[in-house]
């Protein structure tokens, strides 16, 4: 095993990016010229020629929607940094976000007025261990019933995805050190073959984790989510934990889940959601065709490159490098899910100010280009490059989380027509691709956004509304549309 933290600095550090710079041709970083055009978009009949049992649905994480949690993000959530700027926009808090342990009907309701098939949802770990090889047994029950409830809609079941982890973690393990604790990938096996014990015979399709790539650089390089430190060898640690315990929770999910829920032969289909960001270079120049290839690699190919091989490899050139044999993720995947929202366009900061994120390069935006409500650029061409490119991995595909921050409700149904074109287009190329889940299934709490990010396609008053009324937005219609094309709801 080779493990570094910071590498090496100043002319020392200047000659080793200028020397790879220069190993670079013509092709560096990931751009790949391509063009939507709006026309094309606007006739595409959406999900034509889609293989059989293709999924459609929504997606939602527990501690985004459900309230009432104890964990590491409600400590969070009452902190600000040493400035004073609270650590969640406005002082934001998820007591009672949009209350979906109470509320999960009309979810449920939610979800089968749009014809979805299958419903990406988490369960919160704190909620069902709060103490070390404590289960609640109520907790588990509220969820067999939501659950239970997904395969009740008819004329067609909405099929359960249970993502066991997205972002938070039980009190418990944070106080022996979160994912740098070596004891927490056996602690998530454990609390896995928990789950799949207790929900097993109504779920098939499992997500233990959720956007380590995310996570590890929110917390532990950006410093922006718990614990907030930046400390490049500590996010490696977390990370490599992370892949440990996926590939511990694989194993460990195939063991005990034994029931086939749907009866397609299978009882377990195990993957991972893998966020995923187009770098593309500000200019020609080499340490910007540079960063955006190492931002690429880093970012978007360490973890499946990892899985795929049995080993854990991550590399980001003078920041840091893991290169440790961990076979057991070989073959701890059925599917890979992507989350694509956003392209950066990178220009080199590697030797300057690395600013508040300590990312390596600053994000130049382009104002010509539209972008959601939080800054993020919408560029449905990059979700076609993404999937193209992964075909090279030996998984089906699923766009696990696709979305727009869009409070008026008036880009969202373009930017799914968009970004469906960009998938389809992908599959005509060959690309196996197996599903489509929006984000989200309602407006929720977004990180430390709080609730400025609304995603739902069902949108909530939080501020003005006590009964938290889900209520329908534009693109509810546009969903509808792709379940139609499923034959998922009878034609107009």
């Amino acid at each position: 095993m080779r493990r570094h933290g910071k590498g090496a600095q100043g002319p020392r550090a200047v000659a080793l990016w200028l020397a790879l710079a220069g190993s670079l041709g013509s092709g560096a970083g990931c751009r790949r010229a391509v063009t939507f055009d709006q026309a094309d978009i606007d006739r595409h009949p959406m999900l034509a020629g889609a293989p059989p049992g293709f999924l459609l649905g929504v997606a939602t994480s527990a501690h985004q929607i459900e309230g009432g949690h104890r964990n590491d993000w409600t400590e969070w959530e009452k902190g600000s940094y040493p400035d004073g700027t609270p650590h969640v926009k406005g002082g934001a808090t998820t007591e009672r976000a949009a209350d979906s342990w109470n509320l999960w009907p009309k979810d449920v309701a939610a979800a089968a007025t749009l014809g979805a098939n299958v419903y990406r949802l988490g369960v919160e770990w704190s909620r069902l261990e709060p103490a070390e090889g404590q289960w609640d047994a109520g907790a588990a029950e509220r969820y067999r019933e939501m659950l239970q409830a997904l395969r009740a809609v008819r004329p067609h079941p909405i099929e359960p995805m249970l993502n066991l982890w997205h972002f938070t973690l039980p009190p418990w393990i944070v106080a022996r050190g979160g994912w740098e604790w070596d004891g927490a990938p056996a602690a998530f096996a454990a609390f896995a073959s928990r789950a799949a014990a207790a929900f097993g015979d109504l779920v098939d399709w499992w997500c233990p984790l959720n956007e380590p790539n995310v996570y590890v650089t929110k917390s532990y390089m950006a410093g922006q989510w718990p614990p907030g430190v930046k400390d490049p060898k500590r996010a490696a640690r977390a990370l490599g934990n992370l892949l440990r315990a996926h590939a511990r929770a694989a194993a460990a999910l195939r063991a005990s889940d034994r029931a086939d829920a749907d009866g397609d032969g299978r009882a377990t289909r195990i993957g991972l959601a893998h966020n995923v960001i187009v770098f593309d270079p500000a200019s020609g120049g080499p340490l910007d065709r540079l960063i955006a290839r190492y931002s690429d690699r880093f970012y978007n190919h360490d973890i499946p490159d990892s899985i795929a091989a049995g080993r854990i490899k991550l590399s980001l050139p003078t920041v840091v490098s893991v290169d440790e044999a961990e076979p057991e993720l070989a073959g701890s995947l059925d599917w890979l899910g992507l989350n694509y929202y956003t392209r950066r366009v990178v220009a080199s900061r590697l030797f300057g100010d690395r600013g508040p994120t300590g990312a390596p390069y600053e994000v130049v935006e382009d104002p010509a280009r539209p972008h959601n409500d939080l800054g993020w650029e919408i560029y449905p061409e990059g979700l076609y490059r993404m999937l193209v490119r992964f075909r090279e991995y030996p998984w089906p595909l699923i766009v696990t989380e696709s979305g727009v921050a869009d409070r008026a409700g008036t880009v969202r149904p373009g930017f799914i027509r968009a970004h469906v074109y960009a998938l389809d287009r992908a599959r005509a190329e060959g690309v196996n691709v197996i599903g489509y889940m929006h984000w989200s299934l309602i407006d929720n709490f977004e990180w430390s956004h709080g609730y400025e990010g609304r995603f739902g396609l069902f949108t909530i008053d939080f501020a003005g509304d006590p009964t938290l009324e889900r209520r329908p937005t534009p693109a509810v219609a546009t969903f509808q549309d792709l379940a139609r094309n499923l034959g998922l709801l009878p034609s107009r």
